[in-house]
């Protein structure tokens, strides 16, 4: 199970993307600096994963600041606090209540560093109004996995369209399978999607 900690990491993984794809070999020179992206693990990861679901990078930043601003990145502060408390702070009625979900799972967070990701996804999926999305972006994130990618996300399915000259954005299903042959580095190659999609763009695709 690799784990990844480094530019170092990158540079291997963006190596063997360009040797199996000709499509990433013809769009990585021309790409600034890929970011590592990685995150503290813990409930504040998670929360803001949940938060970043189906908004704006800019609009998951705003709230994730006010929540953070309030306390709200602890758990307990989350159980004891209204769910109008939470929509205040920027969530939705939906998401308070999956802030308070997230809370009262109490999930062993540093147990899901030696789980294979596969059981990571399953266990975190468990969690009220925690997708597959949101448990692959915390395992690419917050777990540092290697081999993880997230097909359901919009600029990554964008990205795709636009690296493999798609006539649409291929669907969570597809995106998947395409995105196979790349293994073992499937995060990486995520990475450099998000930054193909960001300097297309000129935006971020992912918080």
């Amino acid at each position: 199970m690799r784990v990844i900690t480094s530019q170092d990491c990158l540079a291997e993984g963006m190596a063997h993307l360009a040797l199996v794809e000709p499509r990433f070999a013809l769009i990585l020179p021309d790409l600034p600096e890929i970011p590592l992206r990685l995150k503290p693990d813990g409930f504040g990861a998670l929360l803001g994963a949940i938060v970043s679901q189906q908004v704006s990078v800019a609009s998951a930043h705003a709230i994730m600041g006010r929540l953070d601003g309030a306390g709200m990145t602890d758990p307990k502060r989350v159980t004891q606090a209204s769910t109008d408390d939470l929509r205040a702070l920027g969530l939705s009625g939906q998401k308070a209540r999956y802030a308070k979900a997230l809370a009262a799972a109490d999930l062993d967070y540093p147990r899901l560093h030696a789980l294979p990701t596969q059981d990571v996804i399953a266990q975190l999926t468990d969690v009220t109004g925690i997708g597959v999305w949101t448990a692959e972006i915390y395992a690419m994130f917050s777990l540092g996995r290697a081999d993880v990618f997230a097909p359901g996300d919009l600029a990554l399915q964008e990205a795709a369209r636009m690296i493999f000259d798609l006539s649409d954005r291929p669907k969570d299903k597809a995106l998947r399978a395409m995105a196979e042959p790349w293994a073992p580095w499937r995060s990486v190659a995520a990475r450099v999607m998000w930054a193909y999609y960001a300097q297309a763009k000129q935006r971020e695709g992912i918080r």
